[in-house]
């Protein structure tokens, strides 16, 4: 698929679901960052922003990228209605064919799937390479489809964390796994039906 039909997609995506007032940040997000000295963070696949504007509350200075321009224009008018304008940075970037450029503390890919083209193991390689010393790459995927999932295809497999951390063939002596587990925890979807979904985390700093 096209990369102009990457951007149709997502961007109907969003279009076709209301524009979020105060988006909840991920669970795992707030679980593992909270106590983490502030720095510059970038927010892969930044969807409709709750945990760009979380981080951003939090004094973080925040690039948050997407391939979706409704989703980017969202967030750029929601953080400057909350007064975070200074702090979030929204841009778009199709990570298939380009990546935000600077050095960041923590980078954070929440369920960074697609049904469409996506080298992903070499977005998150990046992601590591663009991190400053000291600094964490977190990754959390889906390890179960939800029932308000866009994707039930039963025959979906879902790789573990070893297994992503395997595929990025990251130098044991520049970065450290600090966490790869598969904890499960109770979900609400957008129309508030709960259930019960399993998370894939993947935690790795860079060390020099």
């Amino acid at each position: 698929m096209s990369t102009t039909d990457a951007v149709a997609f997502w961007d109907r995506h969003y279009a076709g679901r209301p524009a979020a007032d105060n988006p909840q940040p991920n669970a795992r997000l707030t679980e593992i960052v909270t106590g983490l000295t502030p720095g510059h963070a970038l927010d892969l696949g930044c969807g409709a922003g709750g945990d760009a504007l979380w981080l951003a509350r939090r004094g973080w200075n925040v690039t948050a990228t997407d391939i979706s321009a409704v989703a980017v224009e969202r967030l750029t008018t929601l953080a400057q209605s909350h007064g975070l304008g200074d702090r979030v940075d929204a841009v778009r970037h199709d990570l298939h064919t380009s990546f935000p450029s600077g050095d960041f503390d923590l980078i954070c890919a929440h369920y960074l799937h697609t049904p469409l083209d996506l080298d992903r193991t070499a977005v998150l390689r990046a992601a590591a390479h663009a991190l400053l010393p000291g600094g964490r790459l977190l990754v959390v995927d889906h390890g179960s489809a939800a029932p308000w999932s866009w994707d039930q295809d039963a025959d979906t497999r879902y790789p573990s964390p070893q297994e992503v951390a395997a595929g990025l063939q990251l130098p044991p002596q520049t970065w450290t796994i600090e966490r790869a587990d598969t904890p499960r925890r109770t979900a609400t979807g957008p129309d508030g039906r709960t259930a019960e979904v399993t998370d894939h985390v993947l935690l790795i700093r860079r060390t020099a």
